[in-house]
């Protein structure tokens, strides 16, 4: 059984198609988006950027004031720049505030 896509439906989807010009756009509302919802999960975030030695001492540093069997410390995510250095976000329980 085929059934007809409303005017209005049609619309609403080309709409929602062209509201990101460029993946620089999309990626843009992403991270929006995902600061938005993580900001209420009960986590402190702290995102740093150093060269590879420095960024490995800093997590060590992090760990040690805020182990991960008390507070479930970790390094969220990291990446390495296109100069070299580490881009990463620590996290951990808000409640050793």
């Amino acid at each position: 059984m085929h059934l007809p896509i409303s005017a209005g439906a049609a619309h609403s989807a080309r709409q929602t198609a062209m509201a990101y010009r460029t993946p620089k756009d999309l990626a843009g509302s992403m991270s929006r988006h995902r600061k938005a919802t993580a900001a209420d999960d009960g986590y402190v975030r702290e995102t740093f950027t150093l060269p590879r030695e420095e960024a490995r001492a800093r997590a060590r540093v992090w760990l040690d004031r805020w182990p991960a069997a008390a507070y479930m410390s970790q390094v969220e995510g990291w990446r390495e720049l296109p100069d070299g250095e580490i881009e990463f976000t620590m996290r951990r329980l808000r409640s050793a505030d």
